[in-house]
């Protein structure tokens, strides 16, 4: 699949849906940074990754498992090319990203090993030019104030490690992130998968390869029923994982896709790149990991370069664009 070109009048006025399309992606952001604090009480508990990962979109696919066949009764079935579509969505998408991406947590810090994967809209950007659709400077400039604050919300000074093995990992979950954000935005003239068929699909899809995954040996299947710790207090673990299932998997999946939709594939993965900043603020309030001044500066710039991105998505001129960026900050400083 092809990303599709998000458009917006030269005025700098947004177009129809877009205002929608950024809250329900910061939506979709807040709610997939659940999962690094949830996930983390987990894990600390003694869950290994792949069980971590299997439980949390096998629970998704049978949340979503009886509404989707309720939606298929009144949509029929999906097409072959569809169907197509959609196991390739969970094998890449839903499964590969996150197993290359605890892969490479064996063998790189956290911060080395997100910033990885999250060079995603670099490659979409470099995937939408090689397509004939060039990008405006505006979106260059957006491109690399979010990378650049990326790195300091990451603080990958300290404890960098480097693998080669760890870099592949990581740049594999790099083209999967990049998947995700081409193969749920629909090419044109193709009729596009309703987000509930194409997330119940592709996290059951997903949970199937991480369970053979874990049944070759190439990942423990190991999970506890131990007490975790959150925000100070002990709770049952079925807490962390019902948050995971229902939050970070079946809301932030739904409305990641509907923020595809809305928005184009290039714009949505860089409104992607707040679940890092919500990841941060969450880490602080349930885990006591408080971030530093250097993160606080690398989130202000992340979200600089996501309103420079909004604001030339549509080629406009460098002035229209500095008009929409002044337009947005002061509607925000005046609320």
């Amino acid at each position: 699949m092809t990303a599709t070109q998000a458009v917006s009048p030269p005025t700098g006025t947004p177009a129809p849906g877009r205002a929608a399309g950024l809250a329900i992606g910061l939506g979709s952001a807040a709610a997939f940074g659940l999962s690094g604090s949830f996930g983390h009480a987990l894990l600390a508990d003694g869950w290994s990754p792949a069980a971590l990962v299997a439980a949390r979109v096998g629970g998704a696919f049978l949340v979503l498992l009886v509404p989707c066949l309720l939606l298929l009764r009144r949509t029929g079935l999906p097409s072959l090319r569809q169907s197509g579509g959609l196991v390739v969505y969970g094998i890449v998408a839903v499964a590969g990203a996150q197993l290359f991406y605890f892969s490479a947590l064996q063998y790189l810090s956290v911060g080395v090993a997100l910033l990885l994967e999250y060079l995603a809209p670099v490659v979409l950007i470099g995937w939408r030019w090689a397509h004939g659709d060039r990008p405006t400077p505006a979106i260059g400039v957006g491109a690399g104030l979010a990378l650049v604050g990326l790195a300091l919300v990451l603080d990958v000074r300290h404890g960098l490690t480097v693998s080669a093995i760890g870099v592949a990992y990581g740049l594999g979950a790099m083209l999967c992130l990049a998947a995700y954000f081409v193969l749920a935005d629909p090419r044109p003239g193709v009729a596009p998968v309703p987000p509930l068929l194409l997330t119940t699909a592709g996290t059951g899809v997903g949970a199937v390869v991480l369970l053979l995954v874990g049944a070759t040996g190439l990942l423990p299947l190991a999970a506890s029923t131990g007490a975790t710790t959150l925000a100070g207090a002990s709770v049952p673990w079925w807490v962390p994982m019902s948050m995971l299932i229902l939050v970070s998997a079946v809301v932030a999946y739904l409305t990641g896709v509907m923020a595809v939709r809305r928005l184009g594939s290039a714009i949505a993965s860089f409104v992607g790149l707040t679940e890092v900043l919500f990841a941060v603020v969450f880490a602080a309030v349930l885990l006591g990991q408080v971030p530093g001044a250097g993160q606080v500066i690398g989130g202000l710039l992340v979200l600089a370069g996501i309103v420079v991105v909004q604001g030339g998505s549509a080629g406009a001129p460098s002035w229209a664009v500095g008009r929409v960026v002044y337009r947005r900050l002061r509607s925000t400083m005046r609320r």
